[in-house]
């Protein structure tokens, strides 16, 4: 039987106005592929950066990307959001709009670089992008015996959380941590020598970035932070950290899905090195 779905026509066009309609078609992009993402992340995303759709020949957007640009002028460029509605997978439109991200950011003469799937690795590897490192994102699902309570305010820090994550990343991105810190659903913790922001997604919590000295502080942070949120949580940590590993099982998180972060450098520059030994969760595999 032949399909009754609308057939993806044209290219792949730079999104020019993120007004209701294409948010909430984004927004439906989202659930569909059952993502976290919220409609303060697309409007980030056009903020900061450039968003990349295919439409059907109805007009709805099918499949997306962004590109956001971080750091100084021509250092960094994050791609993300690479999304596809299930009815039209496996016509090659993540490619494509991968494709058309990717030769954006190499126009702007920025190091591109994403975190990938298992899945999406070996595609990222046929454009020549190079494994970092590797992180897993971990699960927990809603305590209805957490406590609930405060996780902690402090906005006037926001400045100082800026900076400290430009220095583990290698890269400032004030735009970005200021943007998702100053949501009125978003708080940032600090106890002793560790940051946290805890943000609000679709489905659950996103825990991240989550900035310590050493492990042991962040390990400590991310306990109070999971006491304090009866809801599900989401939070990515980087592999190399076997007391965060051994505090989130402690706390009921599951391991959901490994990442790989990888990046593609132009000829005659290298990808950014921070003091990785400080991040202990990244702010989401949307936002590095």
């Amino acid at each position: 039987m032949a399909s009754t779905e609308s057939a993806p026509v044209g290219g792949v066009e730079r999104l020019a106005q993120l007004d209701a309609g294409s948010l909430g078609m984004l927004e439906a992009l989202v659930a569909a592929s059952n993502w976290n993402q919220v409609a303060d992340d697309w409007a980030l995303f056009h903020q900061a950066g450039s968003i990349h759709v295919v439409r059907d020949d109805t007009g709805r957007i099918v499949a997306s990307g962004a590109v956001l640009p971080m750091g100084a002028p021509g250092q960094v460029a994050w791609i993300s959001m690479i999304l596809v509605l299930p009815s039209v997978r496996g016509q090659g439109l993540g490619r494509a709009v991968f494709s058309h991200c990717l030769r954006e950011v190499q126009a702007d003469g920025r190091v591109a670089m994403l975190d990938a799937t298992p899945a999406g690795e070996a595609l990222y590897r046929q454009f020549g992008f190079e494994s970092l490192w590797r992180l897993t994102r971990w699960r927990r699902e809603a305590r209805a015996a957490a406590t609930d309570r405060a996780v902690g305010d402090e906005a006037a820090a926001i400045e100082t959380l800026v900076e400290l994550d430009g220095q583990a990343l290698g890269f400032q991105r004030s735009s970005v941590i200021g943007q998702i810190a100053r949501r009125p659903s978003t708080r940032c913790l600090r106890t002793g020598d560790a940051w946290a922001v805890v943000r609000a997604g679709r489905t659950a919590h996103q825990v991240g970035p989550l900035l310590a000295a050493t492990e042991d502080a962040a390990a400590r942070a991310l306990a109070q932070v999971a006491d304090a949120i009866a809801g599900p949580i989401y939070i990515d940590v980087p592999d190399d950290r076997p007391l965060m590993r051994a505090t989130l099982q402690a706390a009921g998180f599951q391991p959901q899905r490994g990442f790989a972060r990888m990046a593609l450098a132009p000829a005659g520059k290298v990808p950014p090195s921070g003091q990785a030994a400080f991040l202990h969760a990244i702010a989401g595999p949307e936002f590095a």
